[in-house]
């Protein structure tokens, strides 16, 4: 019998940790603004689905209110300091945002190890800190390389506002997702033509 498992809750694909961890803001910017990071469970499992393979060292703890507000300014911030350094000054970003980014990835980060059965697992004492400091960092170095930087792109659906790095060779692609965005526009243009 072969199990049935639920499609994964959160986008991701966008080419970096720090900008699928932006995308929990669905449709940034526009009316239909969605928040995925909803209340600790939401965190903990996006934590589970887009960062590395944890192995708790004990039962984990739902995140309380307050470390949700405090991953949902993460995510503001990270998603500032990717706009300024888009503009070609990533020093613009408010002091503000530099020091919480600066914070979170001073926090400690999983540790890899190497199983009996040769998978890479990683282990943290608080599991959600830890892949949060990976986001920070990650966005951190994205800011600070002028080459990532000018492969980032915005989605070309009117309604998304998702950030992708473009890793394709000419650099031409239009969509954060061929499978959401890329899909729904060719659709449109098909019913349009016919």
């Amino acid at each position: 019998m072969t199990e049935i498992t639920a499609p994964p809750r959160f986008r991701q694909g966008a080419g970096r940790l720090c900008l699928d961890y932006v995308r929990t803001l669905r449709y940034r910017g526009t009316p239909r603004a969605q928040e995925e990071l909803a209340d600790g469970a939401a965190l903990a499992e996006w934590v589970r689905q887009c960062g590395p393979a944890l192995d708790a060292p004990r039962a984990p703890v739902e995140p309380t209110g307050a470390v949700v507000r405090e991953a949902r300014a993460l995510r503001e911030a990270v998603y500032a300091l990717v706009a300024a350094a888009r503009t070609g000054d990533g020093a613009a970003a408010a002091p503000a945002v530099r020091g919480r980014l600066n914070r979170a990835a001073a926090q400690p980060v999983p540790v890899p190890r190497l199983t009996a059965e040769g998978e890479l697992r990683w282990r943290a004492d608080e599991p959600v800190t830890a892949v949060l400091a990976l986001v920070a960092r990650d966005a951190l170095e994205l800011a600070a390389a002028p080459a990532l930087l000018a492969r980032l792109h915005e989605c070309a659906a009117a309604d998304c506002g998702a950030v992708f790095l473009d890793a394709s060779r000419p650099g031409t692609r239009r969509w954060c997702s061929m499978d959401v965005c890329g899909n729904r526009a060719k659709k449109s243009a098909y019913r349009a033509r016919n």
